[in-house]
């Protein structure tokens, strides 16, 4: 199937807001638990094989219904049991993302800007991820200082980050008007600081270079600050325990604690960026609770740990989130990356990538998790530029010879997040009657809840969205998603 794209950014940017400006002015506070007054309940929808995509539904009417019944599965919400805060939800600035962002005519960059980071005409990416030194989403492998003994940093130059992921990164915080946290992460220290002499292939830091490495993040921030960007969080290591191809180093838990223990803990607490959020592991979910055990078991590196970060790569293990949630609860927990690949562009228009997303975002956030970052936000017709030939999906492919967009159902699925839960949001109780409705649902901080139900069977489903002793009755079309606005 192929996505329409001026059926989906046009209901974007002209039927979602016309449907917005509907709602019933809400109570401001979500942490009141005084019952809503329910009138009518505002659903937009995503479904495959239709021309629904983030499309705004009639309004329909609460009834009231003091108990489920067996007849129609029931989405139970109970809005006066709240969870975790939600930071964002957004996507990567890559230099792969930026270099092809600039290789399209500007009706196609300002098409991009409106998509994602609008928040009425489009998505409202509210987080993103940016890379230290380059990754392999670059076009070529590069260090901020590569003359080797620069423990001074006298030498380093963000210079090549000034052609095109600068000022891709200074138009996105433009167009949310700064309203968007930033975060960094190294895929890799200059080969010089390393035991391999070499940024890819793994390696090792050298124990000599903690003090110099440690230093380097924080020349970053200066550096970009300069450029008028500023950070919200680092994480200390993309994938500390994978030697790739590309940008990489190892670490042991050991020494992910002794780096942030002794050296850029200190050291980022007496910088002018002592209020950046410091996230650990960086990670598969697979080993999240030893590898974050290790740093947050010991007092004096715990202190200065935020959260711990976490990637999708090893499956769908969503209980060990929950485990290191119950263990450590006042450590977040935020999804750093996800993509598809190998890319096959016969594949893009693939729904069931879509579907993927989808399920790791509900079961994500059902398990604590507070953020949730998607790879890069757009790459060009060879799923990159990508200097090891590693390449991927992004939910928006540009075809940077035509100038042509591709939308793939990732942006939607996305988008049913992204644009309806808004930083600040609170999950709230969730329920399902039946294993073929995923879902998750938040108070959003102007008082609207939004209630995400996902259908990846073949049949199309009725249910009762069910809150306070009263429901409204709802269809969940086969392979479709969601999300349904309570004012």
């Amino acid at each position: 199937m192929k996505l329409n794209h001026s059926v989906g950014i046009f209901f974007i940017t002209v039927m979602a807001f016309v449907g917005c400006t509907k709602m019933i002015a809400a109570d401001k506070s979500h942490n009141k638990l005084k019952k809503k007054v329910l009138n009518r309940a505002f659903s937009y929808l995503t479904a495959q094989s239709t021309n629904n995509l983030l499309s705004p539904k009639e309004p329909m009417e609460f009834f009231d219904f003091p108990l489920p019944t067996e007849s129609i599965p029931c989405i139970y919400v109970d809005d006066s049991k709240t969870f975790q805060t939600i930071e964002g939800i957004g996507g990567a600035l890559t230099d792969a993302s930026a270099e092809t962002f600039y290789k399209l005519p500007s009706d196609k960059q300002d098409e991009i800007m409106t998509a994602y980071f609008d928040k009425v005409k489009g998505i409202g990416y509210s987080l993103g991820r940016t890379h230290i030194n380059s990754c392999d989403f670059s076009s070529e492998s590069y260090a901020y200082t590569e003359t080797p003994g620069d423990t001074s940093l006298e030498r380093f130059s963000i210079k090549h980050d000034l052609k095109f992921r600068v000022p891709f990164i200074k138009k996105v915080i433009e167009k949310t008007g700064g309203d968007f946290k930033l975060y960094a992460s190294p895929w890799s220290p200059p080969a010089w600081m390393k035991t391999n002499n070499d940024m890819l292939h793994g390696g090792k830091l050298k124990p000599e270079y903690y003090s110099a490495w440690a230093n380097y993040y924080i020349k970053f921030f200066e550096e970009y600050k300069k450029q008028g960007v500023n950070f919200w969080g680092l994480t200390i290591q993309n994938e500390p325990l994978s030697a790739q191809p590309w940008e990489s180093c190892l670490y042991s838990a050991e020494e992910e604690r002794d780096l942030v223990r002794d050296y850029l803990g200190p050291k980022l607490i007496k910088s002018k960026f002592a209020s950046t959020k410091l996230i650990i592991w960086d990670h598969n979910r697979n080993y999240m609770y030893p590898r974050s055990a290790t740093l947050l078991d010991d007092p004096e590196a715990a202190k200065y740990v935020w959260g711990t970060g976490i990637h999708w790569y090893s499956g769908n293990q969503f209980g060990n989130e929950q485990t290191l949630h119950d263990a450590f609860p006042s450590k977040a927990i935020l999804f750093t990356e996800g993509c598809l690949g190998s890319f096959n562009k016969d594949s893009i228009s693939n729904w069931r990538y879509g579907e993927i997303y989808g399920e790791s975002i509900i079961n994500d956030f059902n398990n604590w998790t507070v953020g949730w970052t998607d790879w890069n936000i757009l790459l060009d017709e060879t799923g990159g530029p990508n200097h090891v030939k590693n390449f991927c999906y992004a939910p928006i492919i540009a075809d940077t010879k035509s100038g042509q967009l591709q939308y793939m159902a990732s942006f939607y699925y996305l988008g049913h997040f992204s644009k309806f839960v808004r930083p600040g949001a609170k999950r709230i109780v969730a329920t399902t009657a039946s294993d073929k409705l995923l879902t998750t649902a938040f108070v959003n901080p102007d008082g609207k809840i939004a209630v995400i139900v996902m259908n990846k069977s073949n049949e199309s489903l009725e249910f009762n969205l069910c809150l306070n002793q009263k429901a409204v009755k709802l269809t969940s079309p086969a392979h479709s998603i969601s999300t349904n606005i309570i004012p």
